[in-house]
């Protein structure tokens, strides 16, 4: 075995060699990736989803883990053509947790790049003399070609396990920098370091190392303009100065050059001048981005520099000004200005009255200072003119306000913060503030309180910094609450807190309330904009497009957009994005929702409150009807019930339905939330026919976690009231749904649908519901067919079908024909697929191509039954193109289910990858029975290939879900698979075992002919 056969190089573009000759890589951008992630792996393990991140990244969605498997086959394929050898120096395997790439005893740092890298990086941080290890870091970034795998475009630097490696070598030429200077070095080691500063211009410590390599081989003045080159880069593209070791570095060199600070140009001391900033928090926390985002837009030189920094009240804008203004007042020697803008009664200050104040400020005063505002303004600009003054104008209302307080020549910067966008400023730089993260929430609690009482109570002080909305201005009110009460508890004032009827009384610490900053901002808007705000926030909905403005309000349209506009510029809303249909949503922050129910409490009657949420109630059941219709569902009856709907113009619900899916995907959280709080105010018509109308939209997407919730509430706020109707409609759904996916409920499954659909039966025959009935039948005959009762569910279904015919419910008409399908089964194939021929017919004439692609798939799975192969193989990759269109990944499961069956019974070779893809979607999505089914066609394929074990763990895996589905037939012809290939492997015991079982199933079932077969098998020795 020759171990040096194969070399691979990783660090600069993908370089392989055999033999030492290179070897062109593969010509599959996929194979190339993937060779280059496994190799970076360094012989760990990479699970398939990591590998589809790393490699799949633009369509992760399409990637399954068969198109794993595939890939990784063909690469091991590949590097065998470059490797024939009989004993490979690699190895290409999948270790249980993932795939991974190996070689020969380990050696990795002889066949990689990076493991050579690696070896001499640890070698050097062993040893002690400098020069020992400048030559042995020398040796390992010799390696370094280039940025890691530079001609692969397909994968992510930035991804964690690409950009440590690159973070490796950035450090190791680091060292190198330090050990070389130390040891005399330096000329030796600036070519290498060279390369790569220029590949990572940005990064300090690189160019760092550059400055004190240069200044250490005698190029001082060299370094001093490396220096100043990389301090204007990171001023320009990040706006932050250099570093602790770079301005380390660059004072090194300065020293050894031996130029004073005065020969540099930095000036002494200025004179006295305005200081009028007030003083900066202390317990300052946070707001990297924007620190330095605004140290950039000020520090620019070009014009007067003018920055507003927008947000919502409390949401810590003064405080950001104030931190940045000081940490940047050595930049403006000439002196910094301050003004409030806002009196303490919410009042404007005149900007003569500032103007004054700023002028006395330089000096002037009695006649200097003119009456007139334009005359004021004017002389100011004059004063500033050659000066380098920073000006900060808190609480802005308007443009009007800040003009005339504007410098004119440059050298000046101005900070300006609002609750208003101030669009009118020209050229203005713009900072938009929003409320802390939870993590950055906890730590400014804890400046205020103490890092130790935090640490002894760090759920609690989640609580608290949650319940705050992670609001600054909350934050520091509850901190403040907290140190002021040492004996208090977090989680006592997380109790305190959680009442959120109370929750903005609490939030007062002297001076301090939160209340009091909406109020302010409230205050100033115009009265039917005050009225939206109130009825808003009435709204469970976690956010709302505009047209719920409109159904609020009850008037127009267009006055409606205006007013949530100018809500928007308040700060009192939040634009939080835009949906799968271009429109905008809007939301709340929760403690502005508060405050807004209480304004809506004092300000609104009761009635008017209740007749605005039902006119959303009405806007959002009337969309949902109508887009419902547009949703390939289930071919249920659609049955709706006497809710008020309300209306929106014509062309708005035109362009909201032009995608009925995409509408429900933007509206789904917002629905949810409209069904709990019909729930809530005891709503039933209202929200028993809004989850209705969810049903197929949630069907279609497998959003089980959303469907039964919301269909439970509802279910019981209907049975209730004693609405039949309501609670009928909802058990249809929910039965629907909770047969088919895995919810972990007591008894089997089918069974406990035969059950639900007798008692749905009852309560639709009760209302005089003929198509929910025909529905009803159509459930039962499921059940039946489960427990191996064929004849009565034909009769059932035969009773369905006469149902939907006299009532005209095609889509009834269209499922009798598709259970009598599935009744007459495997035994009797010609009957089945003359009901599923008409079955197709139907759902085609329906116009639903989600059922069409079912009967499809039934109906493809009967031409295989009786050996129409090319037409059975046909419909059934007709249905999965069907799936795939509408995104639905229980059709997808089913299609691919009978393909792998039909492969596995012609013995191709796809059957085992087809199977693996349903076991995934199967286990991704909770489809329990496709998954039960996809395990036994998994088994049967490992039994005929001789993998015994692998066979027993499937077939027992599915012999429990069918167990827990209650289908015995299928139950029945697993466990006798599992008898088999227990008997392959030796063990008798388990194997009569399963048949016992198996016999006792089929005796049950009336299956002589399998019963007798199965007693067969029992009686062998």
């Amino acid at each position: 075995m020759n171990t040096a056969r194969l070399r691979f190089g990783v660090l600069g573009p993908l370089l392989i060699e055999a033999d030492g000759a290179p070897v062109r890589p593969p010509r599959s951008p996929i194979l190339r990736g993937l060779l280059g992630v496994l190799l970076v792996a360094a012989g760990r393990s990479v699970p398939a989803d990591r590998l589809v991140e790393l490699v799949w990244r633009e369509r992760p969605d399409e990637v399954n883990p068969g198109s794993v498997q595939v890939a990784i086959s063909r690469l091991r394929q590949w590097l065998r053509r470059i490797d024939p050898t009989p004993d490979p120096s690699w190895s290409l395997d999948h270790d249980g947790s993932g795939y991974r790439l190996t070689f020969a005893d380990e050696r990795f740092g002889q066949a990689v790049d990076l493991g050579g890298f690696r070896v001499l990086a640890a070698q050097a941080r062993a040893v002690g003399d400098a020069r020992d290890r400048s030559e042995l870091l020398e040796a390992a970034l010799a390696l370094w070609r280039g940025p890691l795998l530079a001609d692969l475009p397909i994968l992510d630097v930035q991804d964690p396990l690409l950009r440590s490696v690159t973070e490796e070598v950035n450090a190791a030429a680091a060292d190198l920098a330090a050990a070389a200077a130390a040891a005399g070095r330096a000329g030796a080691a600036l070519d290498r370091l060279a390369a790569l500063a220029e590949a990572h211009p940005l990064d300090e410590r690189l160019e760092a190392g550059m400055v004190e390599l240069l200044a250490a081989d005698g190029r001082t003045a060299e370094a001093l303009r490396r220096y100043q080159t990389y301090r204007e880069s990171v001023a320009e593209e990040l706006g932050v100065d250099p570093g602790e070791r770079m301005q380390a570095a660059y004072l090194a060199a300065l020293a050894q050059d031996g130029r004073t600070p005065e020969a540099l140009g930095v000036s002494r001391a200025p004179p006295s001048v305005p200081a009028q900033l007030p003083p900066p928090v202390p317990d300052f926390t946070g707001r990297d981005d924007q620190v330095r985002a605004l140290t950039g837009l000020l520090t620019a030189r070009e014009y007067s520099p003018v920055t507003v920094i927008t947000g919502m009240g409390g949401v810590g804008k003064t405080t950001l000004a104030l931190h940045v203004a000081h940490h940047l007042a050595a930049r403006f020697p000439d002196g910094q200005l301050y003004a409030r803008l806002r009196r303490p009664d919410g009042a404007s200050v005149d900007p003569a009255e500032v103007l004054g104040g700023f002028l006395r400020a330089f000096g002037l005063g009695g006649q200097d200072v003119p009456p007139s505002l334009d005359d004021r303004s004017a002389l100011l600009r004059t004063v500033l003119n050659g000066r380098r003054v920073l000006i900060l104008l808190d609480d802005a209302s308007d443009e009007g306000e800040v003009r005339p307080l504007l410098p004119g020549t440059p050298g000046c910067a101005v900070m300006v913060t609002s609750r208003v966008p101030l669009a009118g400023l020209e050229g203005a730089g713009r900072i938009d503030l929003d409320v802390f993260d939870q993590e950055q929430a906890v730590a400014l609690l804890a400046r205020i309180i103490g890092p130790e009482r935090v640490a002894a109570e760090p759920r609690a002080a989640a609580d608290v910094a949650r319940l705050c909305a992670h609001m600054p201005l909350a934050v520091r009110i509850a901190g403040t609450r907290l140190a002021r009460r040492r004996h208090r508890t977090l989680a006592w004032l997380a109790d305190r807190l959680g009442d959120a009827h109370h929750r903005l009384d609490e939030l007062t610490a002297g001076d301090l309330a939160v209340r009091a900053s909406f109020r302010l901002s409230y205050l100033r808007l115009p009265d039917e904009t005050r009225r939206l705000f109130r009825l808003l926030g009435l709204l469970e909905a976690p956010d709302f497009a505009e047209w719920v403005a409109a159904a609020l309000l009850g008037g127009s349209y267009r006055d409606a957009q205006t007013h949530l506009e100018a809500l928007v510029d308040a700060q009192l809303l939040v634009v939080s994005g835009t949906d799968a249909n271009g429109w905008t949503r809007h939301r709340y922050h929760d403690l502005v929702r508060i405050y807004a129910r209480e304004r809506a409490v004092e300000e609104e009657s009761d009635a008017a409150r209740l007749a605005a949420v039902q006119r959303a109630l009405g806007a959002w059941l009337a969309l949902a009807e109508r887009a419902a219709e547009g949703v390939p569902g289930p071919c249920y009856a659609p049955i709706h019930g006497s809710a008020p709907r309300h209306e929106l113009p014509a062309d708005v619900v035109d362009q909201l339905l032009a995608d009925p899916m995409a509408w429900f995907d933007a509206e789904r959280a917002a629905m949810a939330a409209a069904v709990e709080h019909a729930c809530a105010l005891g709503l039933d018509e209202y929200a028993w026919d809004l989850a209705a109308s969810m049903e197929k939209y949630l069907d279609v997407r497998s959003l089980a976690q959303d469907w039964v919730p919301l269909h439970e509430k509802a279910m019981a706020l209907c049975a209730a009231k004693g609405n039949r109707l309501g609670e009928a409609v909802l058990l249809r759904g929910l039965n629907d749904m909770t047969t088919w996916l895995s919810m972990e409920r007591p008894g089997d499954a089918m069974g406990t649908s035969y059950d639900a659909s007798t008692r749905l039966y009852r309560l639709f025959a009760e209302v005089d519901e003929r198509r929910g009935m025909a529905d009803a039948l159509v459930a039962q005959c499921w059940g039946l067919t489960a427990r191996g009762d064929s004849e009565l569910a034909l009769e059932t279904a035969r009773r369905a079908l006469r149902l939907a015919q006299e009532t005209d419910h095609l889509g009834g008409e269209a499922r009798a024909h598709h259970i009598m399908g599935v009744a007459y089964g495997e035994g009797r194939p010609e009957q089945a697929a003359e009901h599923l021929e008409r079955c197709l017919e139907l759902a085609r004439l329906h116009g639903n191509p989600r059922f069409e692609a079912t009967a499809m798939q039934f109906l493809g799975a009967a031409y295989c039954l009786t050996g129409r192969i090319e037409n059975g193989h046909a419909l059934l990759v007709g249905s999965l193109r069907i799936s795939h269109t509408l995104k639905d990944h229980y059709a997808e499961a089913f299609s691919l289910l009978y393909l792998a069956k039909l492969y596995a019974a012609l013995g191709d070779e796809r059957a085992l990858p087809t199977a693996n893809s349903v076991v995934y979607l199967s286990r991704r999505h909770n489809l329990e029975h496709h998954l039960a089914d996809a395990l036994t066609v998994l088994g049967q394929l490992d039994l005929t290939a001789g993998r015994y074990t692998a066979a027993i763990t499937n077939l027992e895996e599915s012999v429990r879900l069918w167990r827990a589905r209650g289908w015995h037939s299928f139950l029945a012809s697993t466990l006798r698979l599992l008898g088999q290939a227990h008997r392959e492997n030796g063990e008798e015991e388990a194997a009569r075992k399963a048949w016992s079982e198996a016999l006792n199933v089929y005796e049950r079932l009336g299956d002589t002919p399998a019963a007798t077969e199965t007693a067969a098998l029992l009686n062998e020795r």
